[in-house]
């Protein structure tokens, strides 16, 4: 029997295994953070001075300090002082410093991008894939009010789905 579990490594109580309590614990904590998660900030190196329990922070690439070794990990602080929890791939949390989502690709966090394959307002797809690009219109020098029309009415549809203003 594993002595962890496999995504976020919440340690697992043995049958027979003395201070239970503790191990029960400390995957709560471990819990705790990772539900829902927020975060002071991404790209952090440093510990902060004060942290308040429950106050987590995405370690950045140089750590030092206590986060030494945890580059890319969320850092948590708890009574019983730090946890370093190591992100899975897909994991997503909110930076209050960016006011933005994040997402671990496997290998960094992405801030502020939103992968979709299209979205959906009120059950009404407002945008897609991208499309191949428009060619550019050839031809005469002047424009003329079917053109004109079409144009306007392209960019009616546009300002009716907020992709311009």
């Amino acid at each position: 029997m594993p002595d962890a579990t496999a995504r976020f490594a919440l340690p697992l109580i043995a049958p027979g295994q003395a201070q239970k309590e503790l191990f029960h614990n400390e995957a709560l904590a471990r819990i705790d953070a990772l539900l829902d998660p927020v975060v002071e900030a991404i790209g952090v190196d440093d510990p902060p001075a004060s942290p308040a329990a429950g106050q987590c922070w995405v370690v950045g690439a140089t750590p030092g300090g206590a986060w030494s070794g945890a580059a890319g990990s969320i850092a948590t602080w708890t009574d019983g002082g730090w946890r370093l929890i190591a992100p899975a791939p897909g994991m997503a949390l909110w930076s209050r410093a960016d006011a933005l989502a994040a997402r671990f690709d496997g290998s960094a966090w992405i801030l502020g991008d939103v992968a979709a394959a299209r979205l959906v307002i009120g059950g009404v797809q407002v945008v897609g894939m991208q499309q191949p690009a428009i060619a550019l219109p050839a031809g005469g020098t002047v424009v003329d009010a079917a053109a004109r029309d079409a144009l306007g009415s392209i960019i009616a549809v546009l300002k009716s789905h907020g992709l311009t203003g």
